[in-house]
């Protein structure tokens, strides 16, 4: 049997607790991913070099765009796990599989000691990479959400997304010092490979914290009532398949921006067409970063209030009507237009990107709530958002206008827009436990109404 107290939260104090173990871990995996990113143009000479810097970065954002087709795999391998051994058993596999796999692209050897062996031993340790970060993102979002009081979900989920910006600030602050201390020399020879040194320490720090708390109450409650799916995968296909279409489009609008930010940016400015210097530009992408970091909570807040549907509406509409003037705006080559612009652009990222963490929770039944917001998410990810800094860089290289790699940015948003007005429901303050499992209730309930659900009665 399992009633509403059950369900309840955890306590501030502990709270604080569960985000900090979330978040720690989540701010490295990101900080990781993320470098590589900043240090792109380095790597791309580093490991594929040609006479031509362009095909050399290009070349650099590919490779960062095979970490994604691994995504959807990572997420089958610790969706399966979070949901049949908990969610804490994967967060720990992801954090400790990312700090392996990025501690060794800081001891690769270069293209010019072994040839081709150098960017095959890199593209293997970025698969690596997206295979801990397929899992990561609806692992965090499971097990701080489900810990979340009800009214407040989007407030505390906005701590997974606040941290990846922190960790990805972090990263660009790290590739500021780097720049300014060290000659470009210096920097090709052994200076790209410090922040990736830095993940050795970061991993065992996150491990820990994640191995220190126990996991979720609504995990212990499908213990208790040996309700943990044996096939949690086969169960999401056969049963999800609207959530995870669902989470396609909201992953695909969120992931795709995010990375504008994160990655392409940086490359959009130290391209030939704005010319900032390197420190200038990381500094202004940083200070946008920040930005974005500081309007989570907000945006948490704003879904929280007036649900999660007008939420991605409203940060997809402004996505798709803000991207191009955000570049035209960029491609002034001031710091301070850059973080406006990056700021405007921040606003309706950090809508949808909160909002999506949390309907990667309240979409799904308990049981396979992981693998199946892990299969949408990441696929969109892999085919929409990985190769994302890639294209933008292309059509920029090929269209003489700014704005022109904000195109593909505004397809992906209008698409996802049409899609989302159309058929997402409101799942504020639907019930996260046992009380709408198919198992529990052979008639389908409310998931797919308008209808929030409220509290649960007694009994399962």
């Amino acid at each position: 049997m399992s009633t509403p107290s059950d369900h309840a939260a955890a306590r501030p104090s502990g709270m604080r607790r569960i985000a900090v173990a979330a978040g720690f871990g989540n701010f490295m995996e990101w900080f990781d991913f993320a470098v590589y990113g900043f240090f792109a143009v380095t790597i791309g000479h580093v490991f594929f070099p040609s006479h031509s810097p362009t095909s050399e970065l290009l070349s650099a954002l590919a490779v960062f765009g095979i970490a994604f087709f691994m995504r959807p795999l990572g997420g089958v391998i610790l969706g399966n796990i979070g949901d049949r051994v908990g969610r804490r058993a994967a967060l720990a596999t992801s954090v400790l599989l990312m700090g392996v796999s990025t501690t060794l692209v800081a001891v690769l050897p270069t293209y010019e000691s072994v040839g081709l062996l150098a960017p095959i031993l890199l593209v293997l340790l970025r698969c690596l990479q997206g295979l801990s970060a397929g899992g990561e993102w609806a692992g965090s979002s499971s097990f701080l959400v489900e810990y979340a009081p009800r009214e407040r979900r989007g407030l505390w989920g906005s701590v997974v997304t606040a941290t990846a910006a922190i960790g990805s600030l972090a990263g660009a602050v790290v590739a500021i010092a780097l720049t300014t201390w060290l000659t470009p020399g210096q920097m090709e020879a052994w200076g790209w490979r410090i922040p990736f040194l830095l993940a050795a320490p970061l991993a065992l720090a996150g491990l820990y914290v994640r191995l220190k708390l126990e996991d979720t109450p609504v995990y212990r409650e499908l213990q208790r009532e040996k309700r943990v799916a044996r096939a949690p995968l086969r169960e999401a296909l056969k049963t999800n398949r609207k959530p995870i279409v669902l989470i396609f489009f909201c992953a695909a609008v969120e992931g795709l921006g995010y990375y504008y930010i994160a990655t392409y940016v940086i490359n959009f400015l130290t391209s030939d067409r704005v010319g900032m210097e390197t420190t200038q530009a990381l500094a202004a992408t940083a200070g946008g970063l920040a930005i974005y970091a500081a309007l989570c909570p907000f945006a948490g807040v704003l879904s929280d209030r007036i649900g999660r549907k007008p939420s991605m509406v409203l940060g997809s509409a402004g996505l798709a009507l803000f991207a191009i003037p955000a570049f035209v705006i960029m491609d002034s080559g001031s710091v301070l237009a850059v973080i406006l612009a990056i700021s405007g652009f921040a606003v309706f990222e950090a809508m949808v990107n909160v909002t999506t963490v949390v309907l990667l929770v309240e979409l799904f039944p308990a049981r396979t709530r992981m693998s199946g917001g892990s299969i949408g998410f990441n696929v969109a990810l892999a085919a929409i958002g990985g190769p994302g800094p890639l294209i933008a860089a292309a059509l920029a290289s090929t269209i003489a206008f700014s704005g022109a790699g904000a195109f593909y940015m505004v397809a992906v948003a209008l698409v996802s827009l049409a899609a989302l007005a159309r058929y997402l429901p409101e799942t504020r303050g639907i019930d996260l436990g046992l009380a709408e499992e198919p198992s529990a209730a052979p008639v389908r309930t409310e998931r797919f109404t308008r209808k929030p659900v409220r509290e649960p009665v007694s009994g399962a």
